[in-house]
This record gives C-alpha cells, structure tokens and sequence, in this order.
C-alpha cells in the first residue's frame, strides 16, 4: 500500500514540522500573554483572577515587539553588529585558547599516566567549582578589557574539551595499539596514525559542549566593564527595562550558538559515516 503524499512529507520532515508547530504555539501563547488576548478570553470565566494572564511589555515584551525592535538593530540602525563583532571576536579567541590548551592536554593526559595524575586534582577541583566564582579575581588580576573576557570563556570552555579528550585517548581501540606497539612504533606515529583518529567524535563532542558554555561566558565576560557586546547590550537594556532588546540579545546569542552547534553535528555525521565499524567488535 502506497504511503500519500502529505504523509510521506510529513515522516520525511517530522522533526522539522513538530519544532516549528512547538515553536508558534509558543509563540503564540507569548504574543497573547503580551496583548492581553488570554485576559479577555478567560475574564467572563475567571473574574479578576484572569488579569494574571495580562502581562506588563515593562516586564515580559511580545514576539511582535522583539521582531519590531530585532528589525531596528539589524537593519533599521545596525546598532547591533559592533556588540555581534565584539563578542564574536571574544569567542574566537576564547574558544580557540581553550583548544589549543585543552585537547593536546587532555590527549597527553589519558596517553601517559603519571601526567594524568599530576594534572587530575587541578582539573578536578576547578571541574567541581563554578568558573563563574573566579569572576573577581580575573578582573582584579587581568582588568576588565578584552583579556579578560576572553580568559573567562577560555575558563568555561576548556574543561569540556580535557575531560572529552581525556575520555578519548582511554576509550581507543587496545588492538590497534597492540599492533602499533608489535611493529615497534613511536609514540608519535600512535597519536598521529590511531589515537587522534580515534578521538575526533568525542573532540567534536566536547567541542559542542564548550560552544555552550563558551556563549555563557560571553554574557558572563561582558558583565564587567564592557562597552561593547551582546551581553552587555542584554545588561544595559535590562538596567533600562528595555525588554524587547533583552530579547533580541538572548535570541542573537541563542542563533548564534545553534548555527555553530548545527555546524560541529554535520561534522560528527560525516565523520561517523567515515568511521566504518571494524569487523568482530
């Protein structure tokens, strides 16, 4: 029996369809909340207590409003790109710090055992504690510039990368490494030839996670002294109950990390389906 057509697009796209009949119901649920639509429908029923449902644009703007106020800045008088550059440009910096730091680390960490021991209580202890809390300190220490706010993303983001990379090297295949061992290879041909390959899905793993974490060190970073950024254009808005532009900023950054996140997942796909099983496993 042939499948009809709607029904055959439908299977083909249901994640898609569901996400966006989710997302306007919510939406719609919010621009009636905003507008008081809910409040009048439910007053004849609820009497006063229905007035909870008609929320204050001070506190709670509307989706209308967010999309009036995200055309201004984008389009209408651009006056958000400096706070987009600027915080693009800490997160690059931040992100690709703690790369450079964090997965030769951790990759060195989890091949040679002495070394995971001496580093594990550090990364331990700063795991176990919110980076958030060191927050002073680095500006005490480095200031409130760019240095700054690019070391706290590097603080948030760096652990996820070690602990995956970590993870990585003590998950490879012991065969391939017995193999390499009996033909008498260099620990440079090992990480080269077996463990890096071998750890890439489990990189791009911890790379997805510092993405996150890296967005929140951005607000976070941006909290001190900052002229420029998106969080501090969040932070200033919110001194000024602008609410619309509030938004405009969460939703920026929320893009923002979903289109890089987007972009690591189709790299963990291509590279899963370079990743052939091996035989007898």
């Amino acid at each position: 029996m042939r499948e009809h057509p709607i029904l055959r697009f439908y299977l083909a796209h249901e994640r898609a369809i569901l996400g966006l009949v989710a997302a306007l119901a919510v939406l719609l649920f919010w621009e009636g909340l905003g507008r008081g639509w809910w409040a009048d429908l439910l007053s004849p029923l609820l009497g006063r207590s229905a007035e909870a449902l008609r929320l204050k644009p001070i506190f709670v703007s509307s989706p209308s409003a967010v999309a009036a106020a995200a055309w201004s800045l984008f389009v209408t008088t651009g006056a958000i790109w400096p706070h987009l550059a600027a915080s693009a440009l800490e997160l690059a910096l931040g992100l690709g710090l703690a790369i450079l730091v964090g997965v030769p680390l951790g990759l060195a960490c989890g091949r040679y055992r002495l070394l995971s021991h001496a580093v594990a209580p550090f990364v331990s202890a700063l795991n176990a504690t919110p980076q958030v809390a060191f927050l002073p300190l680095v500006v005490l220490w480095i200031g409130t510039g760019l240095a700054a706010r690019v070391f706290i993303i590097f603080l948030l983001a760096v652990l996820p990368l070690f602990i995956n990379a970590h993870a990585a090297v003590r998950t490879t295949d012991l065969r391939l490494l017995t193999v390499a061992r009996s033909f008498a290879a260099s620990d440079w041909f090992v990480f080269r030839s077996i463990i890096v390959p071998s750890a890439v899905p489990f990189l791009l793993a911890g790379l997805r996670l510092a993405i996150g974490r890296g967005m929140i060190g951005i607000v976070v970073g941006e909290l001190y002294g900052a002229a420029k950024g998106v969080g501090f254009m969040i932070n200033r808005a919110g001194a000024l109950f602008e609410t619309d532009v509030v938004f405009v900023g969460i939703f920026a950054i929320v893009a923002a990390g979903l289109a890089l996140t987007e972009i690591v997942r189709r790299i963990e796909i291509a590279v899963g389906a370079w990743r052939a099983p091996i035989e007898g496993a």
